[in-house]
């Protein structure tokens, strides 16, 4: 559920920074839920490191500093490309992990994710794609007051 919450937040955020629009409380609960979803895949026990765990460290890596350009830097100079390529990251790593959980859960897709096989490898090409075309947008974009 916190997933789904981030998603639809991050979509939210997303359209806001392409229009030059700015909701705080919608991205608090984007920044905070994106938060909680990365966080929450090491509060069950690990034996291996996987590459969801690699993802989730990844994706909390990139909100630190888009959190810190919100709220510490106040969007100020350069902070405000930082926090918007930041936030578009962060629902990037959401929409991927999206993405896998897709294909693992469906079977006849399956194989193709475990395999990193053609259309799995072509469908998140294409979403990495559109988010970096939409990030680009996004930075140049959001200007706030």
């Amino acid at each position: 559920m916190i997933s789904f919450a981030a998603l639809a937040a991050g979509l939210a955020v997303l359209l806001d920074l392409l229009r030059n629009d700015d909701r705080p409380a919608m991205v608090k609960l984007f920044l905070l839920t994106a938060f909680l979803t990365s966080a929450s895949g090491f509060l069950f026990p690990v034996t291996e490191i996987l590459p969801s765990h690699i993802t989730a460290v990844i994706a909390l890596l990139v909100l630190l500093p888009t959190w810190s350009a919100r709220y510490r830097f106040r969007l100020l100079g350069a902070w405000r490309w930082v926090y918007a390529g930041g936030a578009v990251a962060s629902l990037y790593f959401i929409v991927f992990v999206l993405i896998v959980q897709i294909f693992m859960k469906t079977p006849a897709l399956r194989q193709a994710a475990e395999k990193a096989e053609p259309p799995f490898a072509i469908t998140q090409g294409i979403v990495l794609l559109v988010f970096l075309a939409l990030g680009l947008q996004a930075v140049r974009k959001f200007r706030p007051a």
